[in-house]
């Protein structure tokens, strides 16, 4: 042990001052101080990335970081986020035998007091006035911490934070196995869990993404192994924690081609096996408005919120210009069946025959879906992130480097944006990927999307 510290001294004193760090940011930090975010942020990300570095053959060293920093948000109510208080108002209900897919929380308030009147007003009136959008393993999830946690919201909270951490040590665990199997460096899933985007946005902020992801990676695992019913359920299960995983679903068209034979049977049974998976979790919420409130819900993404968008927001200027009035209507029609295109171009044009090729089509597949979003919330970028951890791409490390930026929007009285942050955010993520493609093609000497 004391040989350790001796050769080790750089590196603990760079871990030391990463505790001070996080404890200011879980502890001390209001969201509308966007110089000591940024601060603390940027800090953060040098020494994470630089322990990597220096620890890279170290995994014992570097996973017991990354716990102990997780660890650290454990008693803190999330910060920049207020999504938890409609976890916890989801779970209420479950609790109380009420479907929370049927209604707003506006229409309930009146009979509830106590808890029930913190959580409503916490979560704000976009929350309030609008359907849940949770699938329903989140709800089970809510429903456990609702019922673990009593009356303290604070203590629902710890219980969902140690979910999301367990889910993230699972990611570690499979994600290193996967590296493994790929013949990569191990240490190229600290790019991930180390990650202070990671640590924060979802240990810290309570953000579902880090469960989703457990799911799918093990189902990927599952897929290479070729253990095709395990994978589906848990790619279902996945599903039915986050959507986002069902952008995947076409590019599995020719991984299942292999040796030049269309396997329709075992695709086919490998879809329906998800869908059936989907479908069993939201049994136990089944009624005739499920659909139409739950969709409403997703819907509003699509065609009302703007936030940190790229691609949009160019389109909306366009649309000012020409139309004289914000298009995000007809533009959140038209940009997913962009996204659809662009997809079905990677699943039908791609070779994704080995897991290894398939990751690299679905890590393009979600950029261009991200790129193309009228809304990108900082932790939205964690699918795509832990993706590139198995392919030769890194510009979501800058990515999830410069996202931060977005939060600038919260240092305003009227959440107004920096167009100025955002374009430094987005000119240099677009210039490092196409830097990126441009040289493997070079180096290839044939494309590489």
């Amino acid at each position: 042990m004391k040989e350790f510290f001796k050769n080790h001294r750089f590196s603990i004193l760079i871990a030391l001052t990463g505790i001070v760090f996080y404890i200011s940011f879980a502890y001390n930090l209001d969201r509308t101080d966007f110089i000591k975010l940024i601060g603390l942020y940027g800090g953060l990300f040098f020494m994470s990335f630089r322990l990597i570095q220096l620890e890279k053959t170290n995994f014992w060293f570097l996973a017991g970081l990354a716990l102990l920093y997780r660890l650290i948000f454990l008693f803190a109510l999330p910060n920049l986020s207020q999504d938890y208080y409609r976890f916890i108002w989801d779970g209420k209900l479950i609790l109380e035998g009420i479907n929370p897919y049927l209604f707003k929380p506006t229409e309930l308030i009146p009979d509830f007091q106590g808890i029930w009147a913190d959580l409503y007003q916490g979560m704000g009136s976009l929350s309030q006035g609008n359907y849940t959008s949770y699938p329903p393993i989140n709800q089970f999830i809510f429903a456990v911490s609702a019922l673990v946690g009593g009356k303290s919201i604070l203590g629902s909270v710890i219980i969902i934070r140690i979910l999301i951490i367990l889910a993230d040590l699972g990611t570690l665990f499979f994600g290193r196995k996967l590296l493994q199997n790929f013949g990569l460096p191990h240490h190229q899933i600290f790019w991930f869990i180390l990650n202070p985007f990671i640590i924060i946005e979802l240990t810290g902020n309570l953000h579902f993404e880090g469960v989703m992801l457990f799911f799918l990676i093990v189902s990927l695992y599952l897929l290479h192994k070729e253990k095709w019913l395990a994978s589906a359920v848990l790619l279902g299960v996945s599903v039915s924690v986050k959507l986002i995983p069902l952008i995947f679903l076409p590019l599995l068209w020719n991984y299942f081609r292999k040796n030049q034979q269309l396997k329709i049977q075992k695709l086919g049974f490998y879809y329906a096996t998800v869908a059936i998976t989907v479908v069993l979790t939201f049994l136990p919420f089944l009624s005739s408005e499920l659909f139409s409130n739950f969709s409403a819900s997703i819907g509003l993404w699509f065609q009302k919120f703007e936030f940190n968008a790229s691609i949009y927001y160019l389109i909306r200027w366009i649309g000012f210009e020409l139309k004289g009035y914000n298009i995000i209507a007809t533009a959140g029609r038209v940009l997913p069946i962009l996204t659809l295109l662009i997809i079905l171009g990677l699943a039908f044009f791609r070779r994704n025959r080995s897991i290894k090729t398939l990751i690299t089509s679905m890590l393009f597949g979600i950029t261009a879906y991200f790129f193309l979003s009228t809304t990108v919330h900082p932790w939205y970028l964690a699918t795509p992130l832990l993706l590139s951890v198995f392919t030769k791409y890194r510009y979501m490390i800058l990515w999830t480097g410069l996202v931060f930026l977005s939060y600038f929007a919260y240092s305003n009285p009227d959440f107004e944006e920096s167009y100025w942050l955002l374009a430094t955010e987005y000119v240099a993520v677009f210039g490092y990927l196409i830097y990126e493609i441009s040289r493997k093609e070079f180096q290839t000497k044939k494309p590489v999307i």
